[in-house]
C-alpha cells in the first residue's frame, strides 16, 4: 500500500498552533500591557532605573522581565502632623496641622527619583514642624490666639515654597488644634474671669450713678414743685381752703346736735358761706 500524503495547510496548522498557544501562555505570564488610571501617573522602572518621562493615563506596554511599573497617586491627599513649638513669650505650644496636598504629576518621575515614595514622612511632616516652630516663635502666645487667621496664612505661605522645592503643592493648610501649656490656660481663663468681674463691676457702678442721678433729679423737682407752691400761697387762697374744709363738713353732718361734746363745736361763719 501507497502511504498516504498530510496536505501542506495541515502541516503548517499543526506549526502555528503551537506558536500561537505559547505567546498566549507568554503574554498571560509575562503580561506587558499595564493601565495607568485616572489620578495616577506611572514611572517605568528599566532594570530598577527610573526613566526620564512620566506615564500618563491609559494603556501602555513593557518590556517583560526587563520593565517594571510604579504607580503614583496624584489626587489630593491629607497629611496630618502634630507639630510642638514655642511663642514669642517662650509658651510652649502643642499643635494639630493638616495639610491637603498632590504632587505634581509631571514629575512625578523626579520625585520617585530623588524622593521615593515615602515624601509623607520624609518632606512633608518635616517642613510642617520647621515652618510651625519659625511662624510661632514671631508672635507672642496671646496673639497666637487673637491673630490665628494671620498666623494661618503665613504657615501657610511658608509652607507652600518650603514643599514646592520637592514638586509637591499645597492646596490647603488648617490649623485643627493650638494647645497651650496647663498654667498658661489657667492663666488665661483666670484673666478672662477677672475681665467679667471687672466688667460686671463697672456695669453695676453705671446703675448705680444713673440711680442716684435719678433721684437727685427726682428730688429737685419734688423741691421745685414746693417752692412753687409756696411762693402761690396767699391769704386768698388760705381763706378758700378753710371755706372747702368747712364746706366737706357740713356735708357729712347729718343734722343731729351731738348729745355729749368733748369740746366746742366747729364754728361756721354763714355771713362768709353766703
Amino acid at each position: 500500500m501507497s502511504e498516504m500524503k498530510v496536505p501542506n495547510s495541515f502541516n503548517k496548522l499543526t506549526l502555528v498552533i503551537p506558536v500561537i498557544v505559547f505567546i498566549l501562555v507568554a503574554l498571560f505570564l509575562f503580561n506587558p500591557f499595564f493601565i495607568i488610571n485616572a489620578g495616577e501617573r506611572g514611572v517605568i522602572l528599566t532594570f530598577g532605573k527610573p526613566g526620564d518621562e512620566t506615564v500618563s493615563e491609559g494603556l501602555h506596554f513593557k518590556i517583560p522581565l526587563v520593565q517594571t511599573v510604579v504607580k503614583m497617586d496624584v489626587k489630593v491627599q491629607k497629611s496630618q502632623t502634630d507639630a510642638d513649638s514655642a511663642s514669642k513669650d517662650l509658651q510652649d505650644i502643642h499643635s494639630i496641622i493638616a495639610v491637603n496636598y498632590h504632587i505634581v504629576p509631571e514629575k512625578a518621575n523626579v520625585i520617585y527619583k530623588t524622593i521615593g515614595l515615602g515624601f509623607k514622612d520624609k518632606i512633608i511632616d518635616p517642613a510642617v514642624q520647621e515652618v510651625v516652630k519659625a511662624v510661632t516663635a514671631k508672635y507672642t502666645a496671646v496673639e497666637l490666639i487673637t491673630l490665628r487667621e494671620k498666623v494661618r496664612n503665613d504657615i501657610k505661605t511658608m509652607l507652600r515654597d518650603r514643599l514646592a522645592q520637592y514638586n509637591i503643592t499645597v492646596d490647603d493648610f488648617s490649623i485643627i488644634n493650638f494647645k497651650f501649656s496647663q498654667q498658661f490656660t489657667q492663666a488665661i481663663e483666670q484673666k478672662q474671669t477677672a475681665e467679667q468681674l471687672a466688667l460686671k463691676a463697672q456695669r453695676d457702678l453705671d446703675r448705680i450713678k444713673i440711680e442716684a442721678e435719678q433721684k437727685i433729679t427726682q428730688a429737685r423737682a419734688e423741691a421745685e414743685s414746693l417752692r412753687i407752691q409756696k411762693e402761690n400761697v396767699s391769704p386768698l387762697l388760705v381763706e378758700l381752703r378753710k371755706i372747702e374744709a368747712n364746706l366737706k363738713a357740713i356735708e357729712k353732718w347729718d343734722g343731729v346736735m351731738p348729745k355729749v361734746t368733748g369740746g366746742a363745736l366747729p364754728f361756721i361763719d354763714v355771713e362768709k358761706l353766703k
